[in-house]
């Protein structure tokens, strides 16, 4: 039977999430909202829709919201031609590979944004499928992402390993059953990862790669 490794790109692949604290921020400035930037950073992980509500609340005016996420994609873009994957994070998805997983990313990003990505990580030859914003209906903390990755693995949740930066990789994967693993790599401690679902966190991807064989991915080999 397969196995699969999914991972999570923003924070957790590519050094980007300060980057998107910073577009945010400057997003909702724009709009006429005083957001604080270490706010941003904890909702960072979660598509457009729900980062906005997570920050505005429920009872914002909705009419601003296709502004600011545009914004945000008009300002994130601007980077798109120099955003710096994570040290060895191409090396890890190429190892895994090498050793039999089947490597899915599971994404928020999407489009323009996602291929940019994949170019700084420089490993398309070993990624097999890429489950984006684009493929489902809900993004994380809801298990979607996660099961549309699973499934384009064709692999059963208990063969497949999720890595991810934030709370809210961690939520979705715990959700759809898969075992997780945390990197520090996005900015969010260690206690909360494992908080929300973690069985082991890591530095970064050179630090898993490095730790490949104590790690969750090992107890699948």
């Amino acid at each position: 039977m397969g196995r699969a490794a999914v991972f999570d790109v923003d924070g957790t692949l590519a050094d980007t999430n300060h980057l998107h604290v910073t577009t945010w921020w400057e997003a909702f400035r724009q709009a006429g909202h005083d957001v604080p930037m270490h706010a941003v950073h904890r909702a960072v992980g979660l598509g457009s829709d729900d980062l906005i509500a997570h920050l505005l609340g429920e009872d914002r005016d909705e009419d601003q919201d296709d502004a600011i996420s545009a914004a945000h994609k008009t300002l994130y873009g601007t980077y798109f031609d120099r955003l710096p994957a994570l040290r060895d994070a191409g090396r890890l998805l190429k190892k895994l590979h090498g050793d039999g997983w089947t490597v899915v990313l599971a994404t928020s990003a999407g489009g323009a944004e996602l291929k940019a990505l994949r170019r700084a990580i420089d490993a398309d030859d070993v990624i097999a499928a890429v489950a984006s914003a684009d493929d489902v209906e809900r993004g994380k903390p809801a298990p979607e992402p996660v099961q549309q990755a699973l499934e384009l693995a064709g692999v059963p949740a208990e063969r497949a390993v999720f890595v991810g930066d934030t709370v809210w990789d961690m939520r979705a994967g715990t959700r759809a059953g898969v075992t997780c693993v945390g990197v520090l790599s996005g900015g969010i401690p260690r206690a909360d990862l494992e908080e929300a679902g973690a069985r082991a966190v890591y530095d970064d991807p050179a630090h898993l790669l490095a730790s490949l064989g104590d790690s969750p991915f090992a107890a699948l080999a």
